[in-house]
C-alpha cells in the first residue's frame, strides 16, 4: 500500500473518531441553515415517521450537537454489535433520540445549549 494512502486513512479515522469531520458544518451555522445545538439530521425518511407532539422537533433547526448525539456518540459501534442493527435502530435508538430531542424542545435555553456544547468539546 502506498504510504500516502495509509496516512489519509489514518487521518480520516482520526477525524471521524474525534468528530472533526463535522467542522465544515459550521459554515451552515454561519449562513443560518443549522444551529450549533439541535437535533442531528437523521437518515432520510425517519423524521417523516414522527406523529403528534413528536413533530415539534421539526420546528428546531438541525444542529451539530445534541443530547442524543452525546448519548449515542458511538452509534456505529453500538449498531455493529447488534444481530439486527436496523431493527435495533428502529425500536430502540430512533425512539430514544426522538424522546431526547423532544425534551430539548421543551427545555431549550442558552444555558442548556452552553452545557451541551461544553460536554461535546470535553
Amino acid at each position: 500500500m502506498h504510504p500516502k494512502t495509509e496516512a489519509v486513512t489514518f487521518l480520516g479515522k482520526y477525524f471521524r473518531r474525534y468528530k472533526l469531520d463535522e467542522l465544515p458544518q459550521f459554515y451552515n451555522v454561519l449562513i443560518g441553515e443549522m444551529s450549533v445545538v439541535g437535533p442531528r439530521p437523521d437518515v432520510p425518511g425517519y423524521y417523516d415517521q414522527l406523529v403528534g407532539e413528536e413533530r415539534k422537533i421539526l420546528e428546531l433547526k438541525p444542529g451539530i450537537t445534541s443530547e442524543a448525539s452525546l448519548k449515542y456518540y458511538n452509534e456505529d459501534a453500538l449498531l455493529a454489535q447488534q444481530a439486527h442493527p436496523q431493527e435495533y435502530n428502529d425500536t430502540v435508538l430512533f425512539p430514544d433520540k426522538v424522546k431526547l430531542n423532544l425534551e430539548y424542545y421543551y427545555r431549550r435555553s442558552f444555558g442548556l445549549d452552553l452545557n451541551i456544547i461544553w460536554r461535546t468539546i470535553f
